[in-house]
């Protein structure tokens, strides 16, 4: 009988792992489901009737007395380490408190396990240090533990920061609860974080600086929970990726078709110009400080302009979900072009933009 781990192997179809399996898009979907998943038993995937590996959410739900505790972990590493806009401390802190919001959490803690190269500028630890920490503390999240190790040279490039986050749950949210004729609800321009990198690393001609969007969403997301947060039926931060990446796993998980429309979409000039340089969909670059909802849509309105009042200016609604008419089209994602046709948003593949997040 051939072992388990080894039919996961040959499942991949692949000898070794390629930069694009850690990517977000639709490689790291097959390590997921083909070798990880397959490998976990059904019965571990969660805890009681909370979540986990059944849905993969930006967080777990764990059941406790008296309610639910959500937790992430996510491992960061970027290139630069600090780039426009932020850095690498700022962006381990914001996406740790990110993922517990999107799943209806008020972050309370955090761990961290930094792993760093021999040879590492101390000063450069610890102005990256003090970003997170700082970060936490404006969000009222306490650092309460991790971990620290160095690796010989060339084991590790530079700097990667393990962080485990912690909340108490205000409002479950799952992103298998999408609804037939549900908005589509962006918070903010798409694609800024990866066309942000990109222009730290390549000009590629332009004259121009992208300043990532990287920050916790704090401030948005848990005044939103608090109000609307029975109208809404899923939310992702839209990270590796981007936002063509998240709204396929939410049209896969639901068993729907969603539309958006590219005129609705919310894209800078800048990340605009990077993306038709590169031949890439805008909607495949990261975010780093913006939320995706899918919201009833009798208060989808209402929603957008709680965002607009709270300083999310570009925030917008660029489509629905719809029950498909076939049942062959669940799972697909169009977007409706300027010109009136459709086109077919894929998962990402490739090495889109490696070492972003």
């Amino acid at each position: 009988m051939v072992e388990k781990w080894r039919l996961a192997v040959r499942s991949l179809l692949t000898p070794r792992l390629l930069l694009s399996h850690g990517g977000g898009g639709r490689e790291t979907s097959d390590v997921v489901e083909k070798l990880i998943r397959r490998l976990v038993p059904r019965e571990l995937w969660k805890v009681g009737d909370g979540t986990g590996l059944d849905l993969l959410d930006d967080a777990a739900l764990v059941p406790v007395d008296g309610g639910r505790v959500a937790v992430t972990v996510d491992s960061y590493t970027v290139d630069p380490i600090f780039f426009p806009g932020g850095d690498l401390g700022l962006l381990a802190a914001s996406g740790t408190i990110n993922d517990l919001l999107m799943v209806g959490a008020r972050p309370v803690a955090a761990l961290d396990a930094i792993i760093a190269e021999e040879g590492l500028e101390v000063e450069t630890l610890a102005r990256v240090v003090n970003s997170m920490v700082e970060t936490f503390k404006a969000n009222g999240v306490a650092l309460i533990g991790g971990d620290f190790k160095v690796l010989p040279k060339g084991s590790v490039d530079k700097l990667v920061i393990t962080t485990v986050g912690i909340g108490t749950v205000v409002k479950p949210i799952r992103d298998d609860s999408i609804k037939d004729g549900d908005k589509i609800i962006v918070s903010g321009y798409v694609g800024v974080h990866g066309a942000a990198i990109l222009s730290a690393r390549q000009a590629f001609g332009l004259k121009m600086e992208v300043k990532s969007d990287v920050k916790p969403l704090t401030d948005l997301m848990l005044p939103l929970i608090e109000k609307y947060g029975d109208y809404i039926h899923a939310a992702g931060d839209p990270t590796r990726g981007g936002v063509a990446m998240l709204l396929n796993d939410w049209a896969s998980k639901n068993g729907l078709v969603i539309v958006v429309d590219d005129a609705k979409i919310p894209v800078t000039e800048e990340v605009m110009k990077y993306s038709e340089v590169l031949g890439i969909d805008p909607l495949s670059l990261a975010n780093e400080g913006a939320a995706v909802l899918a919201v009833d849509p009798a208060v989808a309105d209402e929603v957008v302009e709680f965002m607009k009042s709270r300083g999310y200016e570009a925030a917008n609604i660029i489509g629905e979900a719809r029950a498909p008419r076939d049942p062959r089209h669940k799972g697909i994602v169009l977007a409706r072009t300027r010109v009136g046709g459709f086109r077919i948003i894929e998962p990402p593949s490739g090495e889109i933009v490696p070492r972003i997040c």
